[in-house]
């Protein structure tokens, strides 16, 4: 398994451009491009696969046993010519003090050489302690190559490339010039979703022609080839169902698009048919026995959406006379009563009795550890003792009624209200955490049972249709 690790000294050091526009140019070349982004990220593995044409895949010590982490992995990396991993933060960040879930920690879990890309905005001899003090500081990562990134001009690049030559042994890559070409347009959550604009697929093409022309492509893979032999007892795979016995319709569209690809792969492993709608675009739902709206922007998206009238009140409808229903944050905004955002308030389905308010700051924002409780609806003979997720959300959730039933105890994070989340309403579970189906708790198959048993009590022609 050829593979490599994308990291970066610090969080903005256009690290996720570097790493989409690098996949996008060894696609181009003929390469099967396996991506993998660590930690919890909907949208650069948006980008990714849309730089690979292959579903990315997310890596997280939070959610994720080691062992499963080494297991998906090689799952989805056997069938690819090279395998990427896009870090996030800098290479040795994270939670936990004695950097256990570091992108650092992973790299040496997958066996994976890591090629940084440093900042220079700003720098010329400085490059070179920073790189040897993170040589250094873990021998047991090998960094393997420095991309030089926001490179000034043909000076500067000439004086950088001397001073890592005189002073280390790590090969130069990379000398990316700084260039507006490459900027992606940022917002609140990060940068904006690939799935909003169909700019996007000429932006990411030009984008690998930038950077391969800047990097040394060929450099790269022998990096990638460099990796040692990976030994990983292999671990029967989720195998989709073939003949799957329920339509579950999921919104996807500019404005709803944060889904997990393994928990949609779980979803058809339960036996889910997914099919896909726009609350934006559709007039009315297909024929489905289930309902699904991940997240995504529906703030930005306040004013199709609510246009969609005709949709909004089939799904009202729809939900109020029984149809199962899963919605994660931007799906329980689109489920209030309405979202207020930077001066203007629109209506929304108005299944949730509630109004929505964006916040110029996070209301919550990173991972969450939830404790089902009595009112949950799905079924498991073995339900987890806790529910390791997360969130992220500038908004709120006003005017609540006081006799709301909620499905989960916050223990850490906020949920709707800083000690509860999981609205429960008919057969609508809706929260701002966002679930990802693993090992500790396959929420899809879950949701897939709960599905069935509403379905062997509901006569055909009362569902959906």
């Amino acid at each position: 398994m050829n593979r490599l690790l994308i990291s970066a000294a610090h969080k903005s050091s256009g690290k996720t451009t570097v790493t989409i526009g690098v996949v996008q140019a060894l696609t181009a070349c003929g390469n099967i491009i396996q991506t993998f982004k660590k930690g919890p990220d909907y949208i650069d593995p948006m980008w990714l696969a849309a730089a690979s044409g292959r579903s990315c895949r997310n890596l997280d010590f939070y959610l994720m046993q080691r062992e499963e982490i080494q297991h998906l992995f090689a799952h989805h990396a056997e069938e690819a010519d090279i395998s990427i991993v896009e870090g996030n933060k800098g290479l040795y960040d994270g939670l936990e003090l004695d950097g256990s879930n570091s992108n650092a920690a992973l790299a040496k879990l997958l066996k994976m050489p890591v090629v940084l890309v440093l900042d220079t905005r700003g720098v010329i001899r400085g490059v070179a302690p920073l790189l040897l003090g993170y040589q250094a500081f873990d021998p047991e990562v090998e960094i393997a190559g420095v991309i030089l990134n926001h490179v000034g001009g043909s000076r500067h690049e000439a004086k950088l490339r001397a001073v890592v030559e005189h002073y280390t042994d790590i090969p130069v890559v990379g000398m990316v010039q700084s260039n507006k070409e490459l900027n992606i347009d940022e917002r609140h959550l990060g940068l904006m979703p690939a799935n909003e604009s169909e700019a996007a697929t000429k932006h990411i093409a030009e984008m690998g022609r930038i950077i391969g022309n800047q990097v040394d492509l060929d450099k790269l893979i022998d990096i990638a080839k460099s990796a040692p032999p990976l030994a990983i007892q292999r671990k029967a795979q989720t195998v989709i169902n073939p003949a799957p016995s329920l339509r579950v319709g999921i919104a996807q569209d500019e404005a709803f698009g944060f889904y997990y690809a393994d928990d949609l792969d779980a979803l058809r492993a339960a036996g889910a048919e997914l099919i896909s709608f726009s609350p934006i675009h559709d007039s009315t739902l297909p024929d489905v026995d289930a309902v699904f709206f991940g997240g995504g922007f529906p703030e930005v998206f306040a004013r199709e959406l609510a246009a969609n009238q005709q949709l909004r009140n089939k799904i009202h409808d729809a939900i109020e006379e029984g149809l199962p229903a899963y919605a994660e944050c931007g799906g329980l905004m689109y489920l209030a009563r309405s979202i207020s955002w930077q001066g203007e308030t629109h209506a929304m389905a108005g299944v949730i009795p509630g109004d929505v308010v964006m916040h110029e700051k996070p209301v919550g924002r990173g991972y969450v550890r939830l404790k089902e409780n009595s009112n949950f609806p799905w079924p498991n003979s073995n339900p987890p003792k806790t529910i390791l997720a997360h969130e992220f959300h500038y908004s709120s959730l006003e005017h609540l009624p006081p006799d709301l039933i909620y499905a989960y105890d916050v223990e850490r994070g906020h949920g709707v209200n800083g000690k509860q989340d999981g609205i429960v309403h008919k057969n609508l579970l809706a929260s701002y955490t966002h679930l990802r189906s693993l090992d500790n708790d396959n929420w899809a198959a879950r949701f897939v049972d709960r599905v069935k048993m509403i379905m062997a009590n509901t006569p055909r022609a009362s569902r959906i249709s």
